[in-house]
């Protein structure tokens, strides 16, 4: 979920309001990140996002609409965030927001096992996003190759696939880097689709060893919430 500074950053009306003491809409956005700081993802944070941000507005903002479906996507409602994602099919998105809702996009298809949708829309957008990606940093472009990996792997090009992953040239951002942890996760679910139980062994060691460089975790839940990652992926779930 979007820090509240994040979210700063990309609405101009929160952040001015976050400055002056706030508005209702702004209470309500740091009373559900408190929520998801403490607790972690839910069900319950997600249908409230929504509720607060998106159901009960006649125009939302594709990034709260992007939002919502990715907190979907974290407790694994995938066809809720689906039909979030399908909003903004039609609706004309600022190059970040295209950029995000594509990534968003490949890895739902992928995950539903949509895969000639998924390639299919990769084909469509591949140029935009490997252009795009190119303005963006490191983990946001680690986010478009996990979404291609994906891909790959739903079409059963494993192989393919987690070498795109593994070898896009990800440099790891220090000793408390959660992204280098998705990266490798998505590497034990390409691996636990393969078959080959040597492969999902080392992969689950190395996602382990990464996770013993942390020095610290920025909420109180996500060392857990990364373990239960790792032995879901070595599982085939994802």
């Amino acid at each position: 979920m979007l820090s509240p500074q994040e979210r700063e950053r990309k609405k101009g009306v929160f952040a001015k309001a976050l400055r002056s003491g706030g508005n209702a809409e702004t209470k309500r956005y740091m009373e559900l990140y408190n929520e998801f700081y403490n607790s972690g993802y839910s069900r319950e944070l997600a249908e409230n996002y929504a509720d607060a941000f998106v159901n009960e507005h006649k125009k939302p903002l594709a990034e709260d609409i992007i939002q919502t479906a990715k907190l979907f996507d974290r407790i694994r409602d995938l066809s809720s965030t689906e039909f979030y994602l399908d909003m903004l099919k039609d609706k004309k998105l600022s190059n970040e927001d295209k950029f995000i809702y594509c990534i968003e996009m490949l890895k739902n298809k992928s995950k539903l096992g949509h895969w000639r949708d998924a390639e299919d829309f990769r084909t469509e957008n591949i140029n935009f996003m490997q252009n795009y990606s190119e303005k963006v940093d490191m983990k946001q472009r680690a986010d478009m190759y996990i979404a291609l990996a994906l891909v790959d792997c739903a079409t059963k090009h494993y192989t393919q696939g987690f070498k795109l992953l593994m070898n896009f040239g990800y440099k790891p951002q220090g000793r408390n880097d959660v992204k280098l942890l998705e990266i490798l996760i998505t590497g034990i679910y390409i691996c636990s689709k393969t078959g080959d139980q040597e492969s999902v062994d080392n992969a689950v060691e190395n996602a382990h060893a990464a996770m013993k460089l942390f020095t610290e975790y920025e909420c109180p839940w996500t060392k857990a919430f990364y373990e239960k990652l790792i032995e879901d992926a070595a599982q085939g779930i994802i």
